[in-house]
């Protein structure tokens, strides 16, 4: 997920989505713990789109909408 699709988000939208990303998380370690992970990979890629996520949530938080 790219940053700009992030910014396009509504902040229901940033919230549900980091929820979504969050117990995808947890399922892809879960997995890994019991050797069944096919993509090691994504791990790192959802640990990157919740920081997107809560880097974004930060900047609205602090500026506002017109941000």
């Amino acid at each position: 997920m790219k940053a700009s699709e992030i910014r396009a988000m509504k902040p229901e939208q940033l919230d549900a989505k980091l929820v979504e990303l969050k117990k995808e998380l947890f399922n892809l370690r879960f997995q890994q713990t019991i050797n069944q992970l096919d993509n090691p990979s994504r791990i790192s890629a959802v640990r990157k789109d919740i920081a997107r996520i809560k880097t974004v949530q930060r900047d609205l938080e602090l500026h506002g909408a017109e941000g």
